[in-house]
C-alpha cells in the first residue's frame, strides 16, 4: 500500500513537471519578423523585464485601397539587444524570437522573446 502511494505520487510529480516545463520553458516556435521599431522600454511592478514593439506594413486591408498594419509586441532576453533597440527607435529591424506557450514574470509579458537582432537599417 505504501508504495503503490510513493509510485503515484512520484508518477504525479513527473507529469506535473513535465507539464510545466512544457508551457512555460518549451520554445513552441522560433521565427523572424521584420519592421518599424515603434519603442523598447524597461518595465514592471517586480519583474522589470525590457518590452518592445514593432510596426510591421501590411498590403492588403479589409476595406479596398486601404493598407492594414500589424504590431509585433515581444519581450526582450539580452540587456545588450534593448541597448541597441533603445536608442535606434524608428529604424527597421529584423528580429529573431521564439515564442513560448505561457508568459513567466519575470521572463517578460509577452509569449514572444526576442534574443537577437538579425538585422537594422534606416527606413
Amino acid at each position: 500500500m505504501k508504495k503503490a502511494l510513493w509510485i503515484t505520487g512520484i508518477a504525479l510529480l513527473l507529469l506535473l513537471s513535465g507539464y510545466l516545463y512544457w508551457q512555460y520553458y518549451f520554445v513552441f516556435g522560433e521565427g523572424v519578423k521584420t519592421g518599424y521599431l515603434n519603442y523598447a522600454v524597461r518595465k514592471g511592478n517586480l519583474f522589470k523585464t525590457y518590452e518592445g514593439k514593432l510596426i510591421q506594413q501590411g498590403f492588403r486591408g479589409q476595406a479596398a485601397g486601404t493598407v492594414q498594419s500589424y504590431e509585433f509586441e515581444f519581450s526582450i532576453s539580452d540587456k545588450r539587444v534593448f541597448e541597441i533597440m533603445e536608442v535606434n527607435s524608428g529604424k527597421i529591424f529584423d528580429l529573431h524570437y521564439r515564442e513560448y506557450h505561457a508568459v513567466v514574470p519575470w521572463r517578460g509579458n509577452s509569449y514572444f522573446v526576442v534574443d537577437s537582432i538579425v538585422s537594422m537599417r534606416n527606413p
